[in-house]
């Protein structure tokens, strides 16, 4: 019995067997009277072999505190127990030697001469360092929102105690996307030329309504059941694996959701800002608090605490309780739920929603503990600055700033260099508008400890999708598609965005709408090209040509890049290693322009012909280069 057991829990979620474990060890143990009900043992599980051999484990449950707990297992014991102000909650530190075994803590929970058994599992590691392969710039990331992607399995589009139901009438309610959706389309995102995939959150977000985006967790150790299950998500995981696709986990470390236990009865009032605030006022609602959003604010030198404290201290809204990440219990609560998920998974690699919101010192104690464990891992911070170079470098790891501030976080989303991508098709060719706005964003680089490192996009669930703020023009978003995928840095694909899905950000549902194809029913099937209009075709050939180009391209994955200062409507930069050379060169212009290439001699120098890139053509000539109207060429430098 015991070995199955141990057998199940590789192959199936906590809590499943968590189910099976109570209904078994009810008949075995009646609840005394007098002792606490235990209601969450938080992570349900751990493993031997960790490089951290510590876990703090919160039991919670009724006046938890007032018993005495002990542990009982080989290899394993309590170092530290700890309470709060709170005695619904107790805090155990167990050490787990490198030779315990794989099997069940069990917990005796004591108070007076009664006695109850719980249990946690004790595993082998599965998935440890060596799963971790991280990403770099070599890779394409697809960015989807589960809800609105496709719909593999309608049996969970309704699911018992989840209040905000499906309604694909109303964009602002459930439309019923899921995990087996993504995998039954995983091969389609692998034929667009993508590596990765990354989803907005899939963790339980059981909130009266506005759930869909994901945000707000209720349970950070669960799978939201409308989505699927633990299980799922490990399947998940593994069908993306199986097809040369990394996985990125979306993780918030800023805020929960209100429905969340540790919400509703929080283990001290340290753990949530402006608690007391909350507490005290009659309509939360109306009077609650919002952050300032001033980033800006952590490097500004002269910044006031009264406006820091504005940044850091606020709830994003007043169903989302914002995290005291300076509590030691609950960065470690975070931390090892972070380390949980890579470990129960096997991810790749963490997107870290709004990364400047919490205390960074936290951020930072938070992200040298997951690299301490998987040094390979990938991690992507969302640093929303599109006005300063300077203030967005100021969170990338290895940067010397001026207050002492380290950060540990190795990569950040390009808000700079979105503006700027999103400009310089918008504007017209002068001295300080259009494409001169990326060169200039480019030549701030050096601010970065290794801008190579930042994942660059178009649009995203929270931006006006690429194609409306460009005046629905396919040229430009083919402009735009060309240079992402050939800069330096790591591309994001916004879903849809690779068949000109349109949608202009007031309010955020306009740019988060259903996939075609991705529903029972649908009038069209975006999936196929069969089921594609001829201008949703045309924008996905062309990322799909550039998507699989890029794959071998190690000029572009680790390449050097040289630009020259836009002139006439012309911008043209390149790609460059010891064995190649690529030349991108667009034309912004309402004309036809021929360019002559004698100003880029240093790069073409030895060179006479060329490939385009996106149509196969030879071109025997490079003295003189023919570009259309609104057109960007990708072109192999040949001898």
């Amino acid at each position: 019995m015991h070995s199955f057991l141990i057998s199940a829990l590789r192959s199936t979620t906590f809590r499943l067997f968590a189910c099976l474990f109570c209904c078994f060890s009810a008949g075995l143990f009646a609840q005394p009277a007098d002792l606490p009900p235990l209601q969450r043992i938080d992570p349900p599980f751990w493993w031997v072999g960790m490089n951290n051999p510590n876990v703090e484990v919160l039991l919670y449950g009724k006046n938890i505190a007032q018993a005495t707990v002990t542990a009982e297992y080989a290899g394993v014991k309590i170092l530290k127990r700890e309470t709060t102000e709170n005695p619904n909650y107790l805090f155990l530190t167990l050490a787990i030697s490198p030779k315990a075994k794989p099997g069940n803590i069990t917990f005796h929970i004591r108070k007076g001469a009664d006695a109850i058994f719980r249990t946690m599992p004790l595993l082998a590691r599965q998935k440890g360092l060596k799963e971790a392969q991280g990403f770099s710039q070599a890779d394409a990331v697809y960015m989807l929102m589960p809800d609105r992607f496709s719909n593999g399995d309608p049996s969970n589009d309704v699911v018992a105690g989840f209040s905000d139901g499906m309604h694909r009438d109303s964009l602002n309610l459930r439309h019923g996307g899921d995990l087996q959706g993504i995998i039954n389309h995983l091969d389609y995102i692998r034929d667009l030329g993508m590596t990765a995939v990354w989803c907005t959150p899939l963790i339980e977000n059981n909130m009266d309504k506005y759930s869909y985006h994901g945000y707000a967790f209720t349970d950070f150790y669960a799978i939201d059941k409308r989505f699927g299950t633990n299980t799922d998500y490990r399947r998940y995981v593994d069908s993306c694996h199986k097809r040369g696709l990394k996985v990125i986990q979306d993780i918030v470390l800023n805020h929960m959701g209100d429905n969340n236990y540790l919400a509703k009865d929080p283990p001290s009032p340290a753990w949530i800002n402006d608690f007391s605030t909350a507490k005290a006022s009659t309509n939360w609602k109306k009077e609650f608090r919002r952050p300032n959003y001033r980033t800006s604010t952590h490097s500004d030198p002269y910044a006031s605490d009264y406006d820091k404290r504005g940044m850091t201290e606020r709830w994003f809204d007043w169903m989302m309780p914002d995290f005291n990440g300076n509590d030691p219990h609950l960065a470690t609560y975070l931390i090892q739920n972070t380390i949980w998920w890579i470990e129960f998974a096997g991810l790749d690699g963490l997107r870290v929603d709004t990364y400047p919101y919490p205390a960074k010192e936290f951020s930072t104690k938070w992200a040298k503990a997951i690299f301490a464990e998987y040094p390979r891992l990938g991690m992507f911070g969302e640093v929303w600055i599109t006005e300063s170079v300077g203030m967005s470098s100021y969170w990338q790891a290895g940067v010397k700033n001026k207050d002492g501030f380290a950060s540990a976080l190795p990569a950040i989303t390009d808000f700079p260099l979105n503006a700027a991508l999103g400009a310089a098709f918008s504007e017209k060719e002068e001295w300080g508008s259009g494409m001169i706005k990326i060169y200039n964003t480019l030549a701030q680089d050096f601010l970065y400890a290794d801008a190579t490192k930042n994942v660059i996009f178009l649009d995203n669930h929270d931006l006006t999708r690429y194609l409306s703020a460009v005046g629905d023009d396919v040229r430009k978003l083919k402009m735009a598609l060309t240079l992402l995928m050939t800069l330096r840095g790591t591309p994001q694909i916004y879903y849809g965005t690779e068949i000109g899905m349109t949608g202009i950000k007031d309010p955020d549902p306009l740019v988060r709408k259903d996939f075609p194809g991705g529903w029972q029913g649908d009038n069209a099937n975006a999936f196929t090209p069969q089921g594609r209009t001829e201008k949703q075709n045309e924008i996905f050939n062309h990322l799909r040509t550039l998507g699989a180009w890029r794959k071998t391209k190690a000029v572009v994955h680790s390449g050097k890049l040289m630009q020259f200062v836009p002139s006439d409507g012309i911008y043209a930069y390149f790609r460059y290693n010891a064995n190649e050379t690529v030349m991108v060169v667009a034309n912004n212009n309402d004309t036809e322009s021929t360019v002559k290439t004698e100003r880029f001699t240093e790069r073409i120098k030895g060179f006479t012909k060329a490939r385009n890139v996106l149509t196969g053509e030879v071109i025997t000539s490079i003295g003189n280069l023919t570009i259309p109207a609104k057109t960007a060429l990708v072109l192999e430098l040949q001898k």
